[in-house]
């Protein structure tokens, strides 16, 4: 199973915007919104702005992992628009390293980074019960 709920705040800079700032950054949400529809989800893939600032909402559920790569996302994102900044976790039982784990993948200031979800893992028997087998 591959399991994963995540968001992101689509920012050009961490820092404060200059007066042509509100057009690139209008230019990378409309990069990125045509990325996103290549991308074909069956699941939760969205972009919108809300008061003013755009935000990635994803999440979804499958078999195994598989399209759409939600983890190439977030590295594109902090590729275009590195002041952006955002939470995935992911669940991902064929992952032979972290079968039993919460995977958060954290998104600040341009770089991706992997950690273990400490509140959810591990799964077994923090979410689930272990097998009576």
């Amino acid at each position: 199973m591959f399991e994963y709920h995540g968001w992101i705040t689509v920012r050009e800079t961490a820092s404060a915007d200059d007066g042509d700032g509100e057009t690139r950054l209008r230019r990378i949400v409309d990069d990125l919104r045509l990325l996103i529809a290549r991308m074909d989800s069956p699941y939760l893939l969205d972009l919108r702005w809300m008061n003013g600032e755009p935000f990635i909402h994803l999440g979804g559920c499958s078999n195994h992992r598989s399209s759409p790569d939600v983890a190439q996302l977030f590295e594109h994102v902090a590729v275009v628009a590195p002041g952006s900044y955002g939470l995935l976790h992911v669940l991902d039982d064929e992952d032979p390293d972290h079968e039993n784990e919460v995977r958060v993948l954290r998104l600040v200031r341009g770089a991706v980074t992997q950690h273990t979800e400490a509140l959810l893992s591990p799964c077994i028997p923090t979410v689930e019960d272990p097998s009576a087998g």
